[in-house]
């Protein structure tokens, strides 16, 4: 006779579920990084120029990140589990990069500017801590933003963990 099926507690689930995403995102930004690395002069990047606002009302561009590999995922405020999960992880892996973190900067784009207001989208990143930068635009930026770039960069945008890692080029 069959001997029951020990049950694995939620918990350890959702901690290996959360591991697994950590490895992914640590192992494909240290590729990125890599790959990145070996381009030759005027080699093309993926990004390209943005206007949006961050969570104290101040405008901010491509330009502000110049230099730095940006991990952009896009998500909303009010979502139960996908974006506090990723952004949990993303967290997590800037912890635990250590000094490398420095190279990085975690921004969280929301879909949902008529609600994710700039005071709100800044709450919201806070809770992750103090590496990820929240930014909120107009209903048209956030359209554009997800339509233009999109199509010219290669990206598929749609709500998922999906993560963007892009090097915003001097």
């Amino acid at each position: 006779m069959d001997s029951p099926k020990p049950k694995v507690p939620p918990q350890r689930l959702i901690y290996a579920l959360m591991g697994a995403l950590m490895a992914i995102l640590l192992i494909g930004t240290g590729v990125f990084l890599w790959v990145g690395g070996n381009r030759g002069p005027g080699a093309a990047g993926i990004g390209g120029p943005f206007t949006l606002e961050n969570g104290s009302g101040k405008a901010v561009t491509d330009v502000d990140f110049h230099g730095k590999y940006m991990l952009v995922y896009f998500g909303y405020t009010y979502c139960p589990d996908v974006c506090p999960t990723t952004l949990n992880a993303v967290a997590d892996a800037m912890d635990r990069l250590g000094p490398a973190a420095k190279q990085l900067q975690p921004v969280f784009i929301t879909v949902d500017p008529k609600r994710d207001t700039p005071a709100v989208v800044k709450k919201y990143a806070a809770a992750f801590g103090p590496s990820i930068t929240g930014l909120t635009g107009t209903p048209e930026q956030i359209a554009w933003l997800l339509t233009t770039l999109p199509k010219e960069m290669g990206w598929k945008v749609d709500h998922s963990t999906a993560i963007y890692a892009v090097l915003i080029r001097v």
